[in-house]
């Protein structure tokens, strides 16, 4: 009866299982003897702040990373191998194909006391739903048409279509079950006021410095064994890492490229390195002139010479992306080759295209390091081709409401695949209805690929959804809304003496049995 034996998980994730997320290459359970103690507080030093505290409206991972399995939990959850586990749902089957009965977790609390029931799963999902709620994850559940109660242990979710990927959409961020008490009383503050029923409770946020997580003691699992958690704000790499190296903090993330063997090398710190779902990527603006001709997309592919990035700059950490999505997805092409590097060929475009003298744009990222060094390396790249690109550094928040707006020209950015279903790559990256704050930030727009993705999203045989998701991809990298730079890998500065830690393949930290020696 529960997930891992019905059909549906059976090819939705045995296949990704089968191809893998590894875990840590090294990890943070290497170091001193021991056993591992109870108490204390584990300080995660993180390049950026969160901007909502709010899995509906939450669109990026410094948000996620501090509610995610930690304040809220969803009805189900993935394991290291991206296999569906249960959470506040403890079986569950298949009525038909478009109803999926979910038996509930019984004597569990939110943070706020409220009983945790059918009748909460359904105020949360109506919640996402509602266009009031004007929710960025709304299309993850476009699909449900009906949340019935069946009794208060027991809820049904009923689609307009059969839906392959629904089950793995439950275990992203933007499942998770919200106090129904703090739905109606924090409305629009709820980002701000979290209550779940996660191993730990929302303490406090100063916005820019730091925010605190405490042990939920009442929590119906297993309990965290530190006592609290406190997430600092430190935007300077070296910094960050030093905090770790010192003592002073027991994880950080990320670890610039350049700080590999710094951390490798070190005497209090291990290098925590797990590949990862996604990818980092250069888009183009497409409702922009001159990205809205295909041939000038194509020449900057073509003069930007990816396999030096990703030794240069990224110091091998990761691999050469040929598909929008990572080859540990379900549903990659592994067929396809991506673009070389000729410059000879890309100024032919350019010239054809009416831009053989070039152009002047801009080069967006946020202030990470790494990505203000791929937009250096570009920018240089490109003027091989007549292109001269000023590059524009802004603060994490900004960044994604100015790309969400359309105000960018190119931007450097990552996807990070939180489903590890091909469906969550194509319809947030490239559905027409996914423009901006969804994730389509290079507001591409294909009517063929539009019903490729649909087409995906209903398909229940898993060879067929293969054969969708292979040739909308060659559509896609055709269309060349985008430079793919490389399949990302993540890396953590962890003290010797934390045990327990691993890394989501999604770019989750996972750090609910975390304790420090």
């Amino acid at each position: 009866m529960k997930l891992v034996t019905s059909l549906l998980a059976g090819f939705l994730f045995a296949g990704v299982a089968l191809t893998g997320c590894s875990t840590p290459t090294s990890s943070g359970n290497e170091g001193s003897s021991g056993a591992p103690k109870t108490g204390g507080t584990l300080v995660i030093a993180e390049l950026s702040d969160a901007t909502k505290l709010d899995p509906h409206k939450g669109t990026d991972i410094p948000s996620a990373n501090v509610y995610h399995g930690k304040i809220y939990e969803g009805l189900v959850k993935q394991d290291k191998n991206m296999e569906i586990q249960p959470s506040l749902a403890t079986e569950w089957k298949k009525v038909n194909e478009t109803t999926w009965e979910f038996k509930l977790r019984q004597g569990v609390k939110f943070h706020d006391g409220t009983p945790f029931n059918a009748a909460a799963v359904k105020k949360t999902i109506d919640r996402v739903l509602d266009k009031k709620t004007a929710s960025s994850r709304k299309d993850l559940f476009e699909m449900i048409t009906e949340v019935k109660i069946i009794d208060d242990y027991t809820i049904q979710l009923i689609t307009s279509y059969p839906f392959a990927p629904l089950l793995a959409n439950l275990a992203h961020y933007a499942g998770g079950i919200i106090s129904p008490k703090a739905i109606d009383e924090q409305g629009d503050k709820l980002g701000q006021n979290p209550s779940g029923t996660g191993p730990f409770k929302f303490e406090s946020w100063t916005p820019g410095q730091e925010i605190k997580l405490s042990k939920n003691n009442e929590y119906w699992g297993e309990k965290a064994k530190v006592e609290k958690v406190t997430f600092r704000v430190i935007p300077e790499d070296s910094t960050r890492i030093a905090l770790v190296e010192t003592g002073e903090a027991q994880l950080a993330e990320p670890v610039p490229v350049t700080d590999v063997e710094r951390v490798s090398k070190s005497s209090s710190m291990t290098l925590v390195r797990s590949d990862a779902l996604g990818v980092d990527y250069v888009g183009f603006n497409l409702k922009k002139k001159p990205f809205d001709d295909v041939r000038v997309r194509k020449a900057i592919n073509l003069a930007v010479d990816t396999e030096a990035i990703l030794s240069g700059v990224y110091n091998n950490v990761g691999s050469k992306a040929t598909s929008p999505m990572g080859p540990k997805v379900w549903g990659f092409n592994p067929n396809l080759k991506g673009y070389p590097y000729d410059v000879n060929k890309a100024k032919e475009l350019l010239k054809e295209a009416g831009y053989s003298n070039g152009f002047k744009t801009t080069i967006w990222t946020n202030d990470n390091k790494t990505r203000v060094k791929v937009a250096e390396v570009i920018q240089s790249q490109l003027k091989g081709i007549g292109i001269n690109a000023e590059i524009k550094v802004l603060e994490w928040g900004a960044y994604l409401e100015a790309t969400a707006k359309g105000e960018h020209d190119m931007y450097v950015l990552g996807w990070s695949n939180l489903t590890g279903d091909a469906d969550y790559n194509q319809y947030f990256l490239f559905h027409t209805k996914a423009f901006g704050n969804v994730g389509n930030r290079h507001f591409y727009s294909n009517p063929e690929i539009d019903k490729l993705i649909d087409a995906g999203r209903r398909e229940s045989d898993p060879a067929k959804r293969k054969e969708i998701y292979a040739k909308a991809q060659e559509i896609e990298m055709e269309d060349a809304s985008m430079i793919l730079l490389r399949n990302n890998q993540y890396l953590v500065a962890s003290g010797k003496n934390v045990k327990g830690f691993w890394m989501h393949p999604s770019g989750i930290m996972m750090i609910n049995e975390v304790s420090i020696q």
